[in-house]
């Protein structure tokens, strides 16, 4: 039990070093320990922030665009080409579609639509607030799943920045601190020669 009891003792001495005052700390030694708590903390919480904030961010832009964009019926104008399906492979075409916009105007554009439809048969697309043909916004499961999903993005995209330009400084400082152990092996280098001799 008590062999048990030293070992965590001394991990929890090798985990802390840099934070307690011994004669091999450096000043590099301090400035990394600074630099992987900030490291730390701004991925966790910062990561947390920034993930919400996208999160809410793609949310709101999602629920706009469910409220702006609504369904109209349009009527091919050309029929759909004819195209071989393979299963349960569904296959959809651009073909020029005539509707209604929202100021009652009759406007034409392209559309996809499910092929093997001929011209005169009548398709639902999807028209913005200013009449302009769009894509179907997504449900309310799949809005909120790519909400989700950019949030947890721009949490990583953070992450991988902060830990790469942590990455960078401790590079720095090893390249520093094995410049400092070479010079002082340099001064005291041939006096331990001389005594070993």
């Amino acid at each position: 039990m008590s062999g048990g009891t030293g070992h965590g003792r001394v991990r929890r001495r090798l985990w802390g070093w840099r934070w307690r005052r011994n004669p091999l700390r450096r000043h590099e030694d301090i400035v990394e320990a600074w630099a992987i708590l900030v490291m730390w903390v701004v991925i966790v919480v910062g990561g947390a922030l920034v993930g919400t904030v996208a999160a809410r961010a793609a949310g709101q832009e999602l629920a706009r665009q469910h409220t702006d964009r609504q369904p109209v019926r349009a009527v091919l104008l050309t029929t759909a080409p004819e195209i071989t399906s393979a299963g349960d492979v569904t296959y959809r075409a651009p073909v020029t579609v005539r509707w209604t916009g929202p100021d009652g105007s009759v406007r034409t554009g392209q559309s996809l639509v499910s092929t093997d439809l001929p011209a005169g048969a009548t398709v639902t697309v999807w028209q913005d607030g200013r009449g302009r043909l769009t894509t179907e916004p997504p449900g309310p499961a799949e809005a909120a799943a790519q909400a989700a999903l950019f949030g947890t993005s721009a949490a990583l995209v953070l992450g991988g920045l902060v830990y790469g330009t942590t990455a960078l400084v401790r590079r720095r400082l090893d390249r520093r601190r094995r410049d400092l152990w070479g010079a002082e092996w340099d001064r005291v280098g041939p006096r331990w020669n001389q005594r070993t001799g």
